[in-house]
C-alpha cells in the first residue's frame, strides 16, 4: 500500500517581492512511495531533494499537483489547518544539525518535548520516553545534560524525541552528514532497525553513497525531476548517467566500473563482500 503518491507535482518559489523570478525547485514530480519501505534520496546540491522533503511533512504546499499522504488527499483547498497538523505528527523529521533540533538542556526532558505538547498524559509520555530512549540506546544518558553530549549521541536524542510523537514516517534530511564515521554508522544501524523491526517508513536524504546502498529503494532527483528510480544495484550500475550530474557511486562500484575495460565483470556491485569474492574468484580462475 502506497503511504506517499505523488502526481504531477510542482513546486516554485516566488522571489519576484524580493527583485528576483519565480524559481522552480520541483517540477512535474510523479512517484509512490510504500508504507513501510526504506527509500533513499540523492541529488546534487540544489536539486530539489530537501524542498521534497518538506513537501512530503506539509511544510510546503505544491504549487500544483496532487499529493496523498496516508490515503488522504492533502493537496486541495478544502483540507483544514486540523488535519494538516495531525498528517505533520505523524511524519517525524531528523535535520543535519542536532543542535537545531534539541530544545531542552537535559536528554529526557527533551524527548518529552514533543508529546507534552500534544497534550498526552503524563504516564504515557513517561512511557514514551523510556520506549524512545531505549529504542537508540541512550537510556543510561536519560538525565545527561544535552551540550555535553558527542554528535552522534546528540543525533540518536533527536531521533528520539521524534519517536516519542509515535511517527507513522521518519525523514532523514543528511542527518548523518556531520557525524563521524562511528556515529554515522550509529545512525545507521538505528535507521534501518526503526524501518526492518518497528516497520517505521523511512526516507533518508544523503551524499553519502555507501548509506544509499542499504535502502530498498533509490530516487535520485536532478534540476526537481526524477532521474533515476529503482534498487541501488540497479541505480549504481548507470554509472555514466550519475557521474553526468555530479553524483559519485559507492567506491566498490567505481572499481569494478573503471576495471570493466579489462576484465570480465559484472555490472551493480555495490557491497565490498561481494565485490572481493568476485575479484578472489577470478584471480583463482586465471579470469584476472
Amino acid at each position: 500500500m502506497a503511504y506517499f503518491e505523488l502526481e504531477n507535482i510542482s513546486f516554485s518559489y516566488d522571489e519576484s517581492a524580493e527583485g528576483g523570478e519565480t524559481k522552480k525547485v520541483i517540477d512535474g514530480v510523479s512517484l509512490e512511495i510504500e508504507k513501510g519501505s526504506f527509500v533513499c534520496v540523492l541529488g546534487h546540491n540544489g536539486s530539489g531533494k530537501s524542498t521534497l522533503a518538506k513537501i512530503l511533512n506539509l511544510v510546503l504546499t505544491p504549487t500544483s499537483g496532487r499529493l496523498v499522504i496516508g490515503g488522504k488527499e492533502v493537496s486541495g483547498p478544502e483540507i483544514s489547518e486540523d488535519e494538516i497538523f495531525d498528517i505533520r505528527r505523524r511524519i517525524g523529521m531528523v535535520f543535519q544539525n542536532p543542535d537545531n533540533q534539541l530544545v531542552t538542556t537535559i536528554v529526557e526532558e527533551d524527548v518529552a518535548f514533543g508529546p507534552e505538547n500534544l497534550g498526552v498524559d503524563p504516564e504515557e509520555i513517561r512511557q514514551r520516553v523510556d520506549s524512545a530512549l531505549q529504542t537508540v540506546g541512550m537510556s543510561e544518558y536519560a538525565k545527561h545534560s544535552t551540550h555535553q553530549l558527542s554528535g552522534g549521541q546528540k543525533q540518536r536524542v533527536a531521533i528520539a524525541g521524534v519517536l516519542a510523537m509515535q511517527p507513522e514516517c521518519i525523514i532523514f534530511d543528511e542527518s548523518t552528514a556531520m557525524l563521524d564515521p562511528i556515529g554515522r554508522r550509529d545512525i545507521m544501524s538505528t535507521i534501518e532497525y526503526l524501518n526492518r523491526e518497528r516497520e517505521i517508513t523511512v526516507i533518508h536524504i544523503t551524499h553519502n553513497m555507501d548509506e544509499a546502498v542499504r535502502a530498498d529503494r533509490i530516487i535520485v532527483i536532478n534540476d526537481g525531476k526524477i532521474y533515476l528510480d529503482g534498487t541501488a544495484k540497479e541505480v549504481f550500475s548507470s554509472v555514466e548517467k550519475l557521474r553526468r550530474v555530479g553524483l559519485d557511486v559507492p567506491q566498490v562500484t567505481d572499481l569494478f566500473y573503471d576495471l570493466s575495460p579489462y576484465l570480465d565483470l559484472p555490472s551493480g556491485v555495490i557491497d565490498i563482500e561481494e565485490g572481493a569474492a568476485v575479484l578472489a574468484d577470478r584471480l583463482k580462475n586465471g579470469k584476472a
